[in-house]
């Protein structure tokens, strides 16, 4: 369904109109974007069990896909390259078919009860090197493939959002019977027959046992 909106911004005068009105950045905003994995940055990621990974695919969409894993599952190769193993999941492979076409990538860092996040942005590639893959084995099970992302743009986000939504403050969280149900939603989506609810939410429960590795 169509929608129209007022004061649409689309042009560059409009930005900078826009611009004006929130006021320049700060000093410590504009100065904070440095070229290389730096210590600071290899300490975070070190310490970082999350991150969303954006890519672009041809198709003009947008996606940003979850990565997790135990803390410093990423590796930092040097001041420029970084590794992250593809852990097993849906086989959409849609961020893997998006880099093929498009390289340019966006990475958030986070630290569970930190409010800062790390943002580094660059190109990436798949990447299967055999010594990579080994190194980043989990369980005996290696990862069939992995991103290298060569970093361009390195910077710390502030915390204002993490704050305004107490998403690390448990009195916040709301109770397991608030919660939506991914298998309700999974389930009204695919609109399969055959695949109700209660199916969606075993088979969920099984990959979450047997399908981490």
């Amino acid at each position: 369904m169509a929608m129209e909106f007022q004061e649409v911004i689309t042009t560059e005068e409009q930005f900078e109109e826009l611009q004006a009105q929130c006021g320049s950045p700060s000093i410590r905003a504009a100065n904070k974007v440095i070229e290389r994995l730096d210590a600071n940055c290899v300490h975070f990621i070190s310490k970082s069990s999350f991150l969303s990974l954006a890519t672009y695919g041809a198709d003009g969409r947008c996606d940003v896909s979850p990565r997790g894993d135990q803390p410093g599952f990423v590796t930092v190769l040097n001041e420029q390259y970084l590794f992250i193993p593809e852990r097993k999941g849906n086989n959409r492979l849609d961020s893997a078919k998006n880099i093929i076409t498009n390289p340019a990538v966006g990475l958030l860092f986070m630290i569970p009860g930190m409010g800062e996040t790390l943002r580094i942005n660059g190109k990436a590639m798949l990447c299967r090197d055999p010594k990579l893959l080994e190194q980043h084995a989990v369980n005996g099970n290696p990862p069939l493939f992995g991103v290298v992302v060569k970093a361009e743009e390195c910077f710390i986000h502030c915390a204002k959002a993490f704050i305004r939504s107490g998403i690390w403050n448990p009195q916040t969280w709301l109770s397991r019977e608030e919660l939506p149900s991914a298998a309700e939603i999974m389930a009204a989506h695919m609109n399969i027959p055959a695949m109700g609810e209660e199916q969606v939410a075993k088979g969920l429960e099984v990959s979450y046992q047997t399908r981490l590795y």
